[in-house]
C-alpha cells in the first residue's frame, strides 16, 4: 500500500457535511484535510493558494456552482483531480460535471469506504463513478438520446471499465 499523504480540500454549503467529512477522513492516516470551503469563490481562492491534491466538490453552492468551479480550475489547472459529491444522480448534473472535468462523482449516500476508495482512485488519475451514476452513463452510450453525450465514441476498454462500474 502506499503510503503517500493525500492532500484534500473539502468544499460543501453544508457546514454539517464538511465537518462529518473532514472527521470520517481524519481517521485514514494516508489523508489529510487541508481546509474546507462553503461557496464555489471560496474553492476557487483556495485551491489555487493550497493546491490540494484532490478537491472534494458539491455542485449546488452559492456565489458559485459547483459546474463553474470545475471549469474554471481545469481552464487553469489542468491537471486538477476532482471528485463530485453531490446528493443528485440526475443527468442533467452528471453529464455537464464529468464533461466539464470531473474524473469522479459520488453520491452522498455512498458507505464511507466508498468515498475513501474513489479519493485514492481520484488521485491517481483514474475515474470513480457511483454505480448508479456508471449505470446512466453507460445507457447513454447504448441508448444515445437526441444529444450525444460526447462526439467521440467510448473506446472498447472504457466501456469495459464502465460495465464494471457499474456492476460497483
Amino acid at each position: 500500500m502506499n503510503d503517500e499523504i493525500i492532500r484534500i480540500l473539502i468544499v460543501d454549503d453544508h457546514v454539517v457535511v464538511r465537518k462529518g467529512i473532514k472527521a470520517l477522513l481524519a481517521t485514514e492516516p494516508t489523508l489529510e484535510v487541508l481546509d474546507e470551503a462553503e461557496d464555489g469563490l471560496e474553492a476557487v481562492s483556495k485551491y489555487e493558494e493550497l493546491k490540494p491534491d484532490v478537491l472534494l466538490l458539491d455542485l449546488l453552492m452559492p456565489k458559485m456552482s459547483g459546474f463553474e468551479v470545475i471549469r474554471e480550475l481545469k481552464g487553469k489547472y489542468p491537471d486538477v483531480k476532482i471528485l463530485v459529491l453531490t446528493s443528485f444522480a440526475v443527468d442533467e448534473q452528471v453529464f455537464p460535471a464529468i464533461k466539464a472535468g470531473a474524473l469522479g462523482y459520488l453520491l452522498k449516500d455512498s458507505q464511507p469506504e466508498e468515498l475513501i476508495e474513489a479519493i485514492r482512485q481520484v488521485h491517481q488519475g483514474e475515474s470513480s463513478l457511483s454505480p448508479s451514476v456508471a449505470r446512466k452513463v453507460l445507457q447513454e452510450v447504448f441508448q444515445p438520446g437526441e444529444k450525444p453525450l460526447s462526439p467521440d465514441p467510448l473506446t472498447k476498454r472504457e466501456v469495459e471499465v464502465l460495465q464494471v462500474l457499474a456492476k460497483g
